[in-house]
């Protein structure tokens, strides 16, 4: 049996995984990526995880500005399927008309909860204690194309976005290699999507800062696991009559809570744990806190080295 004939569409590091195993499992007629970037501290342009992997394969790549750039090329090749992970564009439905088949996203969410760019770290944000991969039909609407198939996994109380992306991977591609070995024989499957959508824009770094004055402890502590992959979760802090943005790392909900304060106070500090701070309501404990400029350290190393004493309030600023 001669396999498909596909093209894969891809571009940060956890689309590399989906793309070897296309390429393992289909005859990929070409690659497509976003276009290379400026990245690093040098701002050097460079080709994305996806593109260098794809060289290394010694697959034919192209990475448009957009994608109506390549539509003819496209036009000219024979491809059976179009295999869509984490790419960051939208298909046209002219160009969704080139594939003889159609084209396949594989999502990390159950639609049609969490259409959109950040499902992995929505889901953590509503503490969601299900989430799973679909993989589905793209159509010119925002994820909203019908299902091939989903597959189910349950969020522990511990995860953040890097281990609950840890754990999706494998299961999106135990997803795909399933959905490719069934649309070599012949199974087109077509469910429509059922229930209320939600949706997961993508973050932006002003959606990263933290305040304890208007939100509670378990929105911080959900919005801290949800940006453990970046814009990490950051907070203004006043000290000694200067303000300084601090990313928060790590934090943790206290298992009673019994001490009263103003929103923003240092209720405690722990050497053997980190900073406890009064929320909007609650109170959370800081774990892991990275300064500008410096490393990644305990959140009492902090505390012990500016002089953070319990009932100092020093996250009282909006950033």
């Amino acid at each position: 049996m001669s396999k498909l004939k596909t093209i894969f569409f891809g571009t940060p590091d956890i689309a590399v995984p989906y793309l070897e195993l296309a390429n393992e499992l289909t005859d990929v007629q070409l690659v497509v990526t976003q276009a290379d970037k400026p990245r690093g501290r040098g701002m050097v342009i460079t080709p994305c995880p996806v593109k260098s992997r794809a060289l290394e394969l010694g697959l034919p790549v192209r990475s448009p500005d957009k994608l109506k750039d390549i539509y003819e090329e496209v036009k000219n090749i024979s491809f059976d399927i179009g295999v869509v992970v984490a790419f960051g564009k939208i298909f046209r439905p002219d160009f969704l008309a080139l594939a003889k088949t159609g084209f396949l996203n594989v999502h990390f969410s159950l639609l049609p909860l969490l259409r959109g760019a950040a499902p992995v770290q929505h889901s953590l944000f509503n503490n969601f204690s299900k989430t799973g991969v679909s993989v589905f039909w793209i159509a010119p609407g925002m994820d909203d194309g019908p299902l091939f198939l989903q597959k189910e996994i349950a969020v522990d109380p511990q995860d953040n976005a890097e281990t609950l992306f840890k754990k999706l991977i494998p299961l999106g591609l135990d997803a795909l290699k399933e959905t490719l070995a069934r649309l070599e024989r012949g199974e087109t499957i077509k469910i429509p999507q059922t229930g209320e959508p939600t949706l997961a824009p993508m973050i932006k770094k002003e959606d990263a800062l933290l305040n304890f004055q208007t939100m509670t402890a378990q929105e911080i502590h959900h919005k801290v696991r949800g940006l453990a992959c970046g814009p990490k979760a950051r907070t203004a802090v006043q000290m000694h009559g200067k303000e300084e943005l601090l990313q928060i790392l790590h934090t943790a909900l206290p298992q009673e809570e019994t001490v009263q304060g103003a929103a923003g106070t240092v209720l405690c500090v722990e050497s053997a744990k980190g900073i406890l701070v009064k929320c909007k309501q609650g109170s959370i404990w800081i774990l892991q806190v990275h300064p500008a400029g410096k490393k990644p350290m305990a959140a009492s190393a902090y505390a012990n080295g500016h002089g953070i004493k319990p009932g100092a309030e020093v996250f009282v600023s909006h950033g």
